[in-house]
């Protein structure tokens, strides 16, 4: 499969049980259901679907921020079965596009430091890590904070 495949648009609430079984699918430490209900409205909070399922999802916003508003990619997740094919990778570039659109300058997030999947597309897409958040999951695992510029980003996009 193809993202081409796969349609990506705003998540609605009805969306939300089947983001929430892909959520607990992936995550060790899931959100609860009323986090993405919270978030629901947010322009960046998209959903993969392919056949009529919810296969994927990013959850993004932006914070104002002095004239240099910031994206937070938050959460980003596409179910077991439909890994290795792209997905993942079209919800981050639509969630990002969909963030310079709103006005962020840049944007960040966090990952865990030994998902090396996760680590590997957001160095791709251009993500250089600005710290490292100590012991930031539940667990105990550090998360690595990674940051990108969306001016760079686009630019890049346009001659990729």
């Amino acid at each position: 499969m193809t993202p081409v495949e796969a349609t990506i648009r705003r998540a609605e609430r009805g969306d939300l049980l089947d983001v929430v079984r892909i959520e607990r699918a992936c995550f060790d430490d899931p959100w609860p259901y009323d986090a993405f209900e919270r978030l629901v409205d947010e322009p960046a909070f998209l959903i993969a679907e392919r056949d009529g399922r919810v296969v994927g999802f990013v959850v993004a916003d932006v914070t104002p921020n002095a004239g240099r508003d910031i994206g937070h990619v938050k959460d980003l997740a596409v179910a077991p079965d439909y890994r290795g094919r792209g997905i993942g990778r079209a919800l981050l570039r639509s969630g990002l596009a969909r963030l310079h659109a709103g006005g962020a300058a840049v944007v960040r997030l966090e990952v865990r430091e030994g998902n090396e999947a996760a680590r590997s597309l957001y160095a791709d897409e251009g993500f250089e890590p600005v710290r490292r958040a100590t012991r930031y999951y539940r667990d105990g695992e550090d998360a690595l904070v990674l940051v990108v510029d969306l001016a760079e980003w686009v630019s890049g996009e346009s001659t990729g």
